[in-house]
């Protein structure tokens, strides 16, 4: 039987003769491809171009502080005099007494039998620690501080009221100042309601930092540090001003008599001696506690730092504080570097430290300080 040719099937392979044919692209071979080769420069401009990024947001620093506004729980006791406080009143007490005998004394031919009037007005005079009006003369004319600018209470405004948010104190019942300072790291709390920084504090720290010193001089106004020492000095300053006059007058005396003849000189160290011994048994040994008071303050200023640092790093701010007290810590190494340098140029040495200036220092050394704050830098274990 004669073969009849079986038509081309579609699924037949296409015979080699013929070349194989596929769909055509969707795009031009000649158009360049959608996505960019590296480095080949910004994407063209069409419907399959990628939109260019954004750049990437600058780091954060490390130390960081969001002010953002949100609700505020104020404490209803927002400050109180914790023991540095009473201590530093109790160590006052002598001096506080002796001024009441000078006042006394001062009124007496004036007033007469009504000299306990002049006391009782002199100690009026104490509730002007916490007067607006005279915190603000002290504060300029004392203090050397001023009102911020506007661009200064932009920047310091937001930080403080989120270091007052977290202690929960009302911002406003505090005033800020502005010392001038452009080359030292340091701020001060003072009188009722006094907090002041330095232009450096300002302009160098990070808003976390600026927050930890802070919060460290609330702490000052929140234990009552800073009422209770500057009413302290007030109260005493009768008693120091009589004191620098008899100093004087005594030492007035001994030239005068060293000058004369030894023999006067003599006598007149005798009568100065027995006058200082009735004094000190009819005053049961009062003028010696005075004599060891300056080395008792200066202890009890030590631990008002000590507290202050405290009440900075459980608001959160212990790392931040513990940045300030390394830089201020470098300052004070390049400052002394710098001394010695200029005494070895001047054929000299440097003098250490005596105990005795330690002794009267009335802020603990860096290490001190870092050693207090450790339970707030240690890591928590989880719960």
């Amino acid at each position: 039987m004669p073969l009849t040719p079986r038509p081309p099937d579609s699924f037949d392979p296409p015979s080699s003769a013929e070349p194989t044919r596929y769909p055509d692209p969707p795009y031009p071979e000649s158009a360049p491809p959608p996505y960019p080769k590296p480095g080949a420069g910004p994407p063209p401009a069409g419907p399959l171009a990628i939109p260019p990024q954004p750049p990437a947001p600058a780091p954060r620093h490390a130390h960081r502080l969001c002010t953002d506004q949100r609700r505020v729980h104020l404490r209803a006791r927002q400050r109180h005099a914790d023991a540095t406080a009473l201590g530093a009143l109790l160590i006052h007490l002598p001096f506080f007494l002796c001024s009441v005998a000078v006042v006394a004394l001062l009124s007496a031919p004036a007033l007469g039998d009504l000299a306990f009037l002049g006391v009782l007005g002199w100690l009026a005079t104490g509730l002007l620690v916490f007067h607006r009006p005279t915190e603000s003369l002290a504060a300029r004319r004392v203090l050397g501080l001023r009102r911020p600018t506007p661009q200064e209470s932009s920047r310091l405004t937001p930080v403080w009221r989120e270091v007052t948010a977290r202690a929960g104190v009302d911002a406003t019942t505090y005033t800020l100042w502005i010392e001038e300072n452009d080359t030292d790291l340091n701020a001060v709390a003072a009188a009722g309601h006094i907090v002041g920084v330095t232009t450096f504090s300002l302009g160098r720290l990070p808003d976390g930092e600026l927050a930890a010193v802070l919060a460290h001089e609330l702490g000052h106004h929140v234990g009552g540090h800073a009422w209770a020492s500057l009413l302290g000095h007030w109260y005493a300053l009768p008693a120091r001003l009589a004191y620098r006059a008899v100093r004087f007058l005594t030492a007035l005396i001994l030239r005068v008599a060293a000058s004369i003849s030894a023999l006067g000189h003599l006598l007149v160290v005798l009568l100065l001696g027995y006058f200082a011994l009735a004094t000190l048994t009819t005053l049961y040994g009062l003028p010696l506690l005075i004599l060891a008071a300056p080395y008792a303050l200066a202890a009890v200023g030590r631990r008002a730092e000590l507290r202050a640092d405290q009440h900075a790093a459980a608001l959160g701010f212990a790392p931040m504080l513990a940045s300030v007290l390394h830089q201020m810590h470098e300052a004070d190494q390049a400052a002394r570097h710098q001394a010695a340098l200029a005494a070895r140029a001047a054929g000299t040495r440097l003098p250490e430290e005596s105990a005795m200036a330690k002794l009267l220092a009335t802020h603990p050394d860096h290490h001190t300080r870092l050693h207090h704050l450790q339970p707030w830098l240690q890591p928590r274990p989880p719960r």
